[in-house]
C-alpha cells in the first residue's frame, strides 16, 4: 500500500528531532494528565492513559515526569491543572484545510495565538465546520522497522483486528484503522512481538491539495508557527507533496 507523501517521513523525523529538544515533553505531559483525569490513573485500565505514557516514554520523557502527571491527572497532584481541549479550524495558503486541536487552561490566550500563527503565515481563521468535514477520525499506530519486523509482518499481525491500511514510509510504518479499532490493533501488533512508538486517534484528510516547492514551504511554515504555540496540540493540513517536491525543500534546509 504505496504512494504516501513524503511528508508522513518528514513529521515522525521532525517529531523525534523536537523531542530530543524537549519541545515535545510538555505536550506529552499534557497528553498524559488528560488521559488520568478523563479515564482515571490505572494505565491497565485506561488505554488512553497506557498510550500516553507509552509515546512520552519513546520520546525519552522521565519517569518521575511521567508519574507527576498522572498523578496530577488523577487529582492526586496538589498543582493540577484544568486544560479545555479546542479545536480551530482555518485555511492555508491555495486553500488547504487546516485543523488545529489545543490543549490549554487559557483559552483567550490560545485563539490569540493561533490567529496570530495564521495572520502572520498567509493563512486565515474559519468558522467551526468550515473545513472540518474534510477530515475524519483515525486510528494511527506507528511502528519502528527493525530487523524482522517489515510491512508484511505489521499486516499480518494487524489486518484481522480491524487496521485499513498499512503503510511503509521508510524508517517507519503506519497502521491506519477506524478511531474505534485504535486500541484492538495496537494490541494485536503487541500481542505479535511487535514494538510501536505511537497510539493516536488523528485527524486524517479525506482528499489532498498537492503542492509545489513553494506551496510546501508556506504550509510547512505556518504547521510549524502553530506548533510553536504551547497550547497548540496537533496540527492536520489536507495538502500532499510528491517525494520530489520533499526532497527539494530538505535540501534548502
Amino acid at each position: 500500500m504505496s504512494g504516501h507523501s513524503k511528508w508522513a517521513t518528514t513529521k515522525h523525523k521532525k517529531a523525534a528531532i523536537d523531542a530530543k529538544r524537549g519541545k515535545l515533553f510538555a505536550k506529552l505531559i499534557k497528553n498524559i494528565e488528560v488521559a488520568a483525569r478523563t479515564g482515571g490513573g490505572d494505565p491497565a485500565g485506561n488505554p488512553t492513559l497506557f498510550d500516553a505514557i507509552q509515546k512520552a516514554k519513546k520520546s525519552s520523557v522521565p519517569n518521575d515526569n511521567i508519574d507527576r502527571a498522572v498523578k496530577r491527572g488523577s487529582g492526586e497532584g496538589a498543582d493540577a491543572v484544568d486544560y479545555q481541549t479546542i479545536m480551530y479550524e482555518g485555511y492555508g495558503n491555495n486553500g488547504i484545510a487546516v485543523l488545529v486541536e489545543c490543549l490549554t487552561d487559557n483559552k483567550n490566550r490560545a485563539a490569540a495565538e493561533v490567529r496570530t500563527a495564521f495572520n502572520r503565515n498567509g493563512g486565515s481563521l474559519a468558522d467551526p465546520g468550515s473545513v472540518s468535514y474534510l477530515f475524519s477520525r483515525k486510528g494511527l499506530v506507528v511502528v519502528p522497522k527493525s530487523d524482522g519486523v517489515g510491512e508484511d509482518e505489521v499486516m499480518m499481525a494487524a489486518l484481522d483486528a480491524g487496521a485499513e491500511e498499512v503503510t511503509d514510509l521508510g524508517e517507519v510504518i503506519e497502521v491506519m484503522s477506524e478511531a474505534t479499532d485504535l486500541v484492538p490493533v495496537r494490541k494485536a501488533i503487541q500481542d505479535a512481538g511487535i514494538d510501536y512508538d505511537s497510539a493516536d486517534v488523528v485527524w486524517h484528510p479525506s482528499m489532498q491539495v498537492e503542492v509545489d516547492v513553494e506551496g510546501a514551504k508556506k504550509i510547512t511554515r505556518l504547521i510549524d508557527a502553530l506548533e510553536d504555540s504551547d497550547d497548540v496540540q496537533n496540527v492536520y493540513a489536507n495538502f500532499d507533496a510528491s517525494d520530489e517536491v520533499m526532497e527539494a525543500l530538505d535540501a534548502e534546509d
